[in-house]
């Protein structure tokens, strides 16, 4: 049968019949139960006692086939006490192919060391293969290569996960289960409910009376605020519709306000004389922290107090990028 572990030792020690010394003769026949001996495999597996004394194997006496020769010629009066021979190594061979159950590679890991480690050659980096059921296709798992100087350890999660997800690493070798793509939120989406009065020379807040949208509750008195935990990168989009006034500039702006700080303008659309109705728009792409707050303000100086447009006219949306 196949071992893995330590190579086995198979055969009892065996006890060779007695030799009677012979005066001037360093060279004798070893019998086992009347028989030539020859069941041995090197010479390290002989124990000889001469005249009382162990004899070291090579130095004191050599073995060929069934035959023992001592380093000089015994004397009258020398005794071989006794030739023990030790049991062969088991020569286990090499398992046929499939043969080894997986009762024989149930391989444990310690803290300090790995249940299986799958070696390189000094050219090919380790790699460990995952054969389909005729074993005629299959994947690789390949260390990274040895001028990487690369030594981590990949934790996988603790479920299966859900479909559409992937694999992603906290930084550490942790990985957890990640929702690919996203939904681009938070995102929002408001509009003026009415026509709303703008003071002469007066930068004044928008009210956008009417939510289309808002999927994570951080719009609120027409004013988007990042909520925990969704910091990054947004794009913002405003416009306010107005009537063409002669001899004006008019302004559109969206206004950020850091938690604690005091607000600044981060996009700004500007439009000047014209007939008509017309929109002026502000968009762009910020990089928001969590508690920054998002207005819209709008400015004209035409002389006299005037009035922004109503419903679609009049908008303020965003979402978070992915």
């Amino acid at each position: 049968m196949a071992y893995i572990g330590k190579t086995p030792i198979t055969g009892n020690f065996v006890k060779l019949d007695a030799i009677s010394v012979v005066n001037g003769q360093a060279g004798y026949t070893m019998n086992n139960g009347g028989s030539a001996f020859t069941d041995y495999e090197n010479v390290n597996q002989f124990l000889v006692s001469l005249n009382g004394i162990l004899q070291a194997p090579t130095d004191s006496f050599t073995v060929s086939g069934s035959t023992i020769t001592f380093a000089s010629n015994l004397s009258t009066g020398d005794v071989i006490d006794f030739i023990i021979v030790l049991g062969n190594t088991l020569d286990i061979g090499t398992p046929s192919d499939a043969t080894v159950t997986q009762a024989k590679t149930n391989f444990v890991s310690t803290s300090s060391s790995a249940g299986l480690q799958i070696k390189g050659d000094g050219t090919t980096d380790g790699t460990l293969q995952l054969n389909c059921s005729q074993n005629s296709h299959g994947i690789k798992l390949k260390s990274p290569s040895h001028s990487a100087g690369a030594s981590y350890t990949l934790t996988f999660p603790t479920t299966d996960g859900n479909a559409d997800e992937f694999l992603q690493t906290n930084g550490s070798g942790v990985l957890t289960w990640a929702t690919a793509g996203g939904n681009n939120t938070p995102a929002f989406s408001a509009k003026s409910a009415s026509q709303q009065s703008i003071s002469n020379t007066t930068f004044t807040d928008v009210d956008f009376g009417t939510e289309t949208f808002d999927t994570d509750n951080a719009f609120a008195s027409s004013i988007f605020t990042v909520p925990s935990g969704k910091a990054g990168k947004y794009f913002l989009f405003a416009q306010a519709g107005r009537q063409v006034w002669d001899s004006d500039r008019f302004l559109t702006t969206i206004v950020r306000t850091p938690s604690g700080g005091s607000g600044e303008d981060i996009a700004v659309g500007e439009t000047h004389d014209g007939e008509g109705y017309e929109t002026t728009q502000a968009f762009c792409i910020a990089d928001l922290s969590v508690g920054d707050a998002i207005k819209v303000q709008v400015y004209h100086d035409s002389g006299s107090t005037r009035n922004i447009s109503s419903n679609f006219r009049t908008t303020f949306q965003g979402f978070k990028l992915l």
